[in-house]
Parts: structure tokens; C-alpha cells; sequence
């Protein structure tokens, strides 16, 4: 896609896409909400949406995962595709005696040895038996992305998954995002406000308002005319819009953990 201009054409879906959105258009009460929306999510990919408040975010999240009906145009999904959906925010009646592992149960049948693997992969393991009601804003998002993960997804759905996140953790969030997509190789779709963190996360950025204004690589939108007219510069200093391949990866405490090819390269200690 030419992220130097307004997206309008149709797209050639890959064959190794999970979903194809093709011209989707969306009314409500008489608004239109989204309008001639084309994109594909592939396997492996990270994809972020960003617009201001009210461009249609969640409401394409809906469509694409069929909650709501597009009042024109048609989305078309792999066969048998498993999704991991993470909302936005969830409410429970405080008054209502729940754990953490009876919440997880609700999601379906699964094995208890499941319900603690998946908090233990998103590292909240402890909270198994502890009130629902008793935990962080930023442990609940690590529950709900947990409850996510029960299904197995080829594509994990995540509605701002760093919203109730202090400020300085929101990076272990993303890097844990990073983590789970290159073990379960899944696509992911991500709704956030935090453009730093979106800037260096994401493999392509879909900058929406109502319609698709600029999208491609977090280098060439954070340039592109429409996105400096929603948010002007908001990087702050020292985040750069950058992404890298290399030799290693890091844990949620931002230490190195070197590839055991890196350690062993040449028969020689690094």
C-alpha cells in the first residue's frame, strides 16, 4: 500500500490472509461511521489502528470480527479461524464473589492447567485464586490478554491492551505482545493511543478517521501529511518510530536473552 496517499483502492488478498475487509461501509443511525474500508490481516503481522477519538476503531474491530454487519461491502475470513479477542475494558459487579480462575472458566471448556498457563505466559500466574475484584488495572489487562490466549488464535484482536498501564510499564505490554506473536506466529490487531510504543511495535500502521487517511510502515505515516494533521509531532524524545531485526530478544524486565545460534555460533562463547 503507497503510504503517501489517501488508501481508496481494492485489495489483492494474500494467501496467507486471516481476514480481508473489502470496501466496508458502515452506518448507524444514520451516520456513516466507516467508509470504503479495505485491509488485510495476515498471519504473523502486527498491525496497529490509531485515530482520534471517535474515528471508527472499535467500531471496525467489531465488523471485522463479526458482531456487527458492514451496511456495504463484505468481510471474508480464513476457514475455522480462532480468535483471541482482548476488549477494551470489561465490567464485573463488585459484589459478585469471582476469582480470577473462575472469570478464566467462563471463557469455555478448558483444563485448569490451561487457565494457569495462560496467566503464567502473561505474567500474572499469582492472581490465579485472588478476587477478581482485588487486582491492578494493568494485572486485569494481563487477565483479559490471558483470556485471549485460552483459544490458541492465529489472530489475537487487542483493544487498547495498555489502557490502565502506568506509564512506565506500558513497554513490557508491547514487548509481551511481541513475544506471543512470534511463538504462536499469529496476526495481530491492535487498537492504541500510545503512538511511541505503536511506532516501534507495529510491522504496518493504519491511521483511521472514519476512512483509511495514510497507512504502511511506522516510518513513513509518523511523515505522512495526514498523520501530522490528527497528531502533529507527539513522539516524545528519544522514541523513534523504529523497528530492527537482530539476535536476541529481551524479558518483560528489558534484559537481554541471547538465541542460542548467537551463543553458539562457531563453536565459541559470545
Amino acid at each position: 500500500m503507497n503510504p503517501q496517499a489517501p488508501h481508496r483502492s481494492s485489495v489483492t488478498a494474500p494467501p496467507d490472509a486471516l481476514i480481508q475487509a473489502h470496501a466496508v461501509t458502515l452506518r448507524l443511525g444514520g451516520r456513516v461511521i466507516l467508509e470504503h474500508i479495505d485491509l488485510s490481516l495476515q498471519a504473523g503481522r502486527i498491525i496497529t489502528l490509531i485515530g482520534p477519538n471517535g474515528a471508527g476503531k472499535t467500531s471496525l474491530l467489531r465488523v471485522l470480527l463479526g458482531l456487527l454487519a458492514p451496511s456495504a461491502g463484505h468481510i471474508s475470513r480464513a476457514p475455522r479461524l480462532r480468535i483471541g479477542y482482548m476488549p477494551q475494558r470489561i465490567v464485573i459487579d463488585p459484589v459478585l464473589p469471582i476469582t480470577v480462575r473462575r472469570f478464566l472458566s467462563l471463557a469455555g471448556r478448558v483444563q485448569p492447567a490451561q487457565l494457569a498457563a495462560a496467566l503464567e505466559e502473561t505474567g500474572v500466574g499469582y492472581l490465579l485464586n485472588q478476587p477478581i475484584q482485588s487486582v491492578s488495572g494493568g494485572e486485569m489487562q494481563r487477565i483479559l490478554l490471558a483470556r485471549a490466549l485460552l483459544r490458541r488464535p492465529q489472530l489475537l484482536v487487542l483493544d487498547e491492551p495498555a489502557q490502565g498501564v502506568d506509564v512506565g510499564r506500558q513497554g513490557e505490554v508491547f514487548a509481551l505482545i511481541e513475544q506471543l506473536r512470534q511463538r504462536y506466529h499469529c496476526g495481530v490487531l491492535m487498537v492504541s493511543h500510545e503512538l511511541h510504543w505503536v511506532m516501534a511495535a507495529a510491522d504496518e500502521v493504519i491511521c483511521l478517521n472514519r476512512h483509511i487517511c495514510c497507512t504502511g510502515q511506522p516510518q513513513a505515516v509518523s511523515r505522512h501529511p495526514e498523520y501530522l494533521k490528527l497528531f502533529g509531532e507527539q513522539l516524545p524524545f528519544g522514541v523513534a518510530p523504529y523497528r530492527h531485526q537482530h539476535d536476541h530478544a529481551h524479558d518483560l524486565c528489558g534484559n537481554v536473552i541471547r538465541q542460542k545460534a548467537a551463543a553458539t555460533k562457531d563453536n565459541r562463547s559470545p
